[in-house]
């Protein structure tokens, strides 16, 4: 088995934290999204998405990033270099929402200057949604005025497993409120479900042996439509017994150090290893 590497280049809901409604309220109240301004801030939360890095057959190194929403570029610039991603190899999407698909534009960055294409892995159902929000980025004979774009080699994908520079993406389908659904995906044994309001028995089947989940965890207390809340979120845990739970896709009302002091108790009352995660976060695992 090879080591990869997984960076949480945000961790943070469609609107991020801040928001800047918080913060330009006279005065400002909201607690998190004041702490998040502070350098080095783990309140601080951009759109949901996840770097994996391993290493290629030929010993080179290989980035794939799980979804490019909004603050996509913004992420990057601040965690590229830290990880030494000087290339991006594949973007895999969960769903076309914008907090996922947003920043594909700026994958032009790395076509006109790194590498010549890029392929982009998006489920069949997404790509109506995708040929109208990125039409000019799915159909090349648009010619459009201005700079040049990125360059996508799309292949679409369904339930099956599937193959992303020689690592293997196993689709987890869950619901994202009613009658929609979404991906998650699992690498190895990290099994990462960012944006999920239910998880339906045949996925949960997929989840067996999970080390690693990564799961959404929007707000506590009331109930969202179309993502688990904290406490929702820590019963999914439970259920699912891995060795450890990190919780991304959150909103400005979880404050990062005193709920991972909470959530710490569980570890010492159940046993239950599961914390927030944060941007920039990184871990390593067998895949």
């Amino acid at each position: 088995m090879a080591s990869a590497r997984f960076v949480f280049l945000g961790t943070g809901t469609s609107e991020r934290v801040p928001r800047v409604t918080c913060l330009s309220k006279q005065p400002p109240t909201c607690a998190v999204c004041i702490d998040s301004q502070r350098p080095g801030s783990k309140n601080y939360r951009r759109n949901t998405s996840l770097l994996v890095q391993t290493q290629g057959p030929n010993g080179s190194t290989v980035n794939i990033v799980i979804d490019a929403g909004k603050s996509f570029y913004e992420g990057c610039m601040q965690f590229f270099p830290k990880f030494n991603v000087a290339t991006l190899d594949a973007v895999v999407l969960t769903h076309a929402h914008a907090d996922a698909v947003a920043g594909l534009d700026d994958l032009r960055d790395w076509t006109m200057h790194a590498r010549s294409s890029i392929p982009l892995f998006a489920r069949a159902e997404d790509m109506p949604t995708l040929s109208k929000t990125h039409f000019y980025l799915l159909d090349t004979s648009i010619k459009m005025s201005g700079g040049g774009v990125a360059r996508l080699e799309v292949v679409e994908t369904d339930d099956s497993p599937f193959d992303v520079q020689g690592v293997k993406f196993t689709p987890l389908p869950v619901e994202h409120g009613h009658g929609f659904t979404t991906n998650g995906y699992r690498v190895g044994n990290v099994c990462y479900i960012p944006d999920v309001s239910e998880i339906p028995r045949s996925t949960e089947n997929l989840l067996d042996g999970c080390e690693v989940l990564i799961l959404d965890a929007l707000r506590r207390g009331r109930t969202h439509g179309s993502h688990l809340t904290l406490e929702e979120a820590i019963n999914v845990a439970r259920k699912i017994n891995a060795s450890r739970t990190l919780l991304t896709d959150m909103a400005h009302d979880l404050d990062h150090e005193p709920i991972n002091r909470e959530l710490a108790e569980l570890k010492r009352s159940e046993g239950l290893d599961i914390q927030l995660a944060y941007d920039g976060q990184s871990f390593e695992s067998e895949i």
